[in-house]
């Protein structure tokens, strides 16, 4: 019991209660504060935390999605359509991040038209 307490308690037993409440009330302010700043500590780790699992996960799917692309590209033969549809499809999408124009189809690629027939 500290000296300031010990003669509150001497002079009146309201004095004591006083002093007690007054304690209290630094002690809640000191740990509302405390409080504050580790709440925002928190929610900036938290931030932190969603932020590179986010970045994990998209970073996977695009790695996935691409290895598997490539992979199944180098397995085909080389005059495959589909090797030939994938290379041209991943050379389009880099010229138009570039800016460029889109890549016309090949010969083989554009649809033929149909022959009219005469007939008598």
């Amino acid at each position: 019991m500290t000296a300031k307490a010990q003669k509150a308690t001497e002079a009146s037993p309201f004095a004591a209660i006083s002093e007690a409440l007054e304690s209290a009330a630094e002690r809640f302010e000191e740990g509302a504060s405390n409080a504050r700043e580790s709440a925002k500590h928190a929610a900036g780790s938290a931030k932190k935390a969603v932020s590179t699992g986010l970045y994990n996960g998209a970073y996977g799917v695009s790695y996935g999605i691409v290895y598997a692309t490539v992979f199944l590209t180098e397995l085909l033969p080389k005059d495959n359509v589909i090797r030939r549809g994938l290379e041209e499809g991943a050379d389009a999408a880099f010229e138009a991040v570039e800016g460029k124009t889109e890549k016309e189809p090949t010969a083989a690629a554009k649809p033929k038209k149909a022959k009219k027939s005469k007939s008598k």
